[in-house]
């Protein structure tokens, strides 16, 4: 898989991507993650990529020459199977999201910034546009590295168990069980027995009705969706 990640602030999304799994699975050729500093295609020498909001209204605007410059670069390069735009008006990123874009061979990321990008752009150029939660950020860097996060996790061959991403919060519509490991006992608190049994099917049955109880009582919401 290739991300491509067209950005304001490279040095501010760099960061999450040299360290930990996403590093590993770069190191072993899993993903290739390019960033595109947006001011490399700059309108004048002053670097100027925004401009004021026809209508009046506080905020600056990512223009729309600039972003075109890099998105036709790069699609003369190779064909994208998404353009996603970083918004927070837009559907909220979920499991079922990642898990299909993990499927994708070439993915190209636009973060916003300020007021955030000229309706052009989202008209003619994004495929997708994703959120990660109803609240705005200073910029889309940081909702990019976590689009990318959950959506490389994925790719076979990253985690070391394969199996460990499938039983994850979220996959079957149900927020994970309780997890605990050594020592059995910790000043009194216990690991509870059927862990400890061996009996496999009496474990999986325990983890779902815990998998249930938690969603119904933390996230009941998802229980509605059904």
């Amino acid at each position: 898989m290739r991300i491509d990640i067209i950005t304001v602030s490279p040095e501010l999304i760099q960061s999450p991507f040299d360290h930990s799994i996403i590093k590993r699975a770069r190191d072993k050729g899993f993903v290739e993650v390019h960033f595109h500093n947006l001011r490399d295609y700059a309108l004048n020498n002053y670097g100027k990529i925004d401009d004021y909001q026809f209508g009046g209204g506080a905020g600056m605007v990512l223009m729309i020459e600039p972003i075109d410059a890099i998105i036709s670069k790069l699609k003369a390069e190779r064909e994208y199977d998404e353009i996603i735009y970083m918004t927070p008006d837009a559907p909220t990123l979920t499991q079922q999201t990642a898990n299909t874009l993990s499927l994708k061979k070439n993915i190209m990321i636009l973060t916003g910034h300020y007021k955030g990008v000229d309706q052009r752009v989202r008209d003619a150029y994004v495929t997708k546009e994703i959120s990660i939660g109803d609240y705005v950020l200073s910029g889309g860097e940081l909702a990019a590295a976590v689009l990318s996060d959950s959506i490389i996790r994925l790719i076979p061959g990253v985690l070391g168990d394969e199996t460990s991403a499938l039983t994850d919060s979220f996959q079957d519509g149900l927020l994970s069980p309780p997890v605990y490991t050594r020592p059995s006992e910790f000043n009194g608190m216990k690991v509870p027995e059927v862990l400890l049994s061996g009996n496999f099917p009496k474990i999986d049955e325990w983890r779902s009705e815990k998998a249930y109880e938690i969603t119904k009582r933390v996230r009941p919401d998802l229980l509605d969706e059904e």
